[in-house]
């Protein structure tokens, strides 16, 4: 099973920037995809982005797309999420999660990904 481990949260004013990393030990398949999601305060966890190990496919939440973006160094066995223009409404906790065989709207849903970091907090100030 692969471990997880967020780092790279914190506070930042809106209009800001930031970079959180996923890393990853144990074994990781071509199959794999590497997920973020999001729990905001008094929210569900929501879908941020995702990409898939092998070929690097990305996959974004609308409320992402042009903002934030997701990429993987595989000699590290990390995987990145920038995150640029941030606001207020971005304040949550990030969580990185792996997924075996995800496919079609798998990519989207936390029930299809079945090993998951402890999070990293993320605030994002007016």
């Amino acid at each position: 099973q692969v471990q997880l481990v967020e780092s790279g949260g914190g506070s930042v004013q809106d209009g800001g920037s930031l970079r959180l990393s996923c890393a990853a030990s144990g074994r990781i398949l071509d199959s794999y995809g590497i997920g973020w999601f999001r729990r905001a305060p008094g929210k569900g966890r929501e879908f941020v982005a995702a990409i898939k190990w092998s070929d690097g496919n990305t996959y974004y939440a609308d409320s992402a797309k042009g903002r934030f973006s997701i990429s993987r160094n595989n000699a590290l066995n990390t995987v990145y999420l920038r995150m640029n223009s941030l606001r207020p409404e971005d304040t949550a906790i990030y969580y990185c999660a792996s997924g075996r065989s995800l496919y079609a709207d798998y990519w989207f849903r936390s029930s299809k990904y079945d090993s998951w970091g402890q999070g990293t907090q993320v605030t994002v100030s007016s």
